[in-house]
């Protein structure tokens, strides 16, 4: 007998590693816990890891501006303490993964396993020797950039802003690249800028992740890739993982849905093939309630997240099978991509 559309669905999520490549989890955890929260991630977390069949989480490290740059260190510390927190607390859910052995010792043991990553490497601020104290602590994938300048590189901004002239990775930055390599730290690219994207294709010598970025041909905005950059980041063996937010899946609020988001991957995979693609989803709703009102409001659009939460995979699963996307090549998708990049770098 064949087997049905949500059968096939279930089997997917049961049996595969679903990895997101990007989820800003520490800043509200830490928010949370200094407010006299316990086991944050076990209560308003990992059910919808568990109904969406989610695996790997790369949770960053991200420090909002205000805190620049002084407690930058110091924020990025409290959040890091809080993921060791929440594992201490719920040590049978959920455990940390510094290499690819623990990542499949958590799925092994049917554990959330989390991978600790840079939004920007503002926490160094321009002191390389710091970077393998975060090594230690369990970091592994190192996002040079936010949407701002630091002393790496420089950021793309969501829209147009006034700014003089743009940089590309600075000396700093270099041998940032050059350390993080050699201590088998993962490049991420997502947040760069043109300029810096291209000299990080120069300077990698293994291969480079855009953890949460979508395609600039289909939603026209600098966070997102163009084909070159799709083109040149595959020949290097990376992995893109797409973006949940609106405002990289279209130009248009209106058209900011599911499908719009596999207009995405469809677009990679015609470009460069399934095994360059990945998941990424940056999912925000749950993090509007940090932004004030005006900031809301000058931003270009309200942004919201298009696929509503880890709960919700299942009907992009539902919409990749819809366009003839074969369980192998979804299951790629979904980790496998990642899962070979982290094999092939972490260490």
């Amino acid at each position: 007998m064949k087997e049905n559309m949500e059968d096939r669905i279930k089997r997917i999520h049961k049996n595969s590693a679903i990895v997101d490549a990007h989820f800003d989890l520490l800043m509200d955890v830490a928010d949370k816990r200094e407010y006299g929260h316990r086991k944050v991630i076990e209560t308003s977390y990992l059910p919808g890891f568990i109904e969406g069949g989610v695996n790997i989480v790369v949770s960053s490290i991200f420090i909002e501006s205000v805190f620049l740059p002084e407690m930058a260190l110091r924020k990025a510390m409290n959040q890091i303490s809080s993921l060791y927190a929440e594992i201490d607390e719920s040590p049978d859910k959920m455990m940390i993964c510094r290499s690819c052995d623990d990542i499949f010792k958590a799925l092994e043991e049917r554990k959330i396993g989390f991978i600790l990553s840079f939004e920007g490497v503002e926490p160094l601020y321009n002191d390389l020797s710091l970077l393998r104290v975060f090594y230690e602590l369990g970091v592994r994938i190192v996002g040079l950039v936010w949407s701002r300048r630091n002393f790496a590189g420089d950021g793309s901004y969501f829209s147009n802003v006034r700014e003089g002239k743009k940089g590309g990775i600075t000396n700093f930055g270099v041998q940032l690249i050059e350390e993080a390599e050699r201590l088998g730290m993962l490049i991420d690219v997502s947040h760069l800028n043109d300029e810096g994207f291209w000299d990080v294709m120069e300077l990698a010598k293994k291969p480079v992740i855009a953890s949460h970025s979508n395609c600039r041909s289909i939603a026209n905005t600098m966070r997102n890739l163009t084909d070159a950059q799709i083109k040149a980041l595959a020949q290097k063996g990376g992995v893109i993982g797409i973006n949940a937010s609106n405002m990289l899946t279209s130009c248009r609020e209106e058209d900011g849905d599911t499908e719009h988001l596999i207009d995405h991957v469809d677009h990679i995979v015609k470009l460069v093939g399934y095994e360059h693609v990945g998941l990424g989803f940056d999912f925000c709703d749950d993090f509007m309630k940090y932004f004030s009102e005006d900031t809301l409001a000058a931003m270009p659009c309200k942004p919201f997240d298009v696929l509503k939460g880890h709960k919700s995979i299942e009907q992009l699963t539902r919409g990749l099978m819809k366009r003839g996307y074969k369980d192998d090549e979804i299951e790629m998708i979904y980790g496998k991509n990642f899962l070979r990049i982290y094999k092939e770098v972490l260490k």
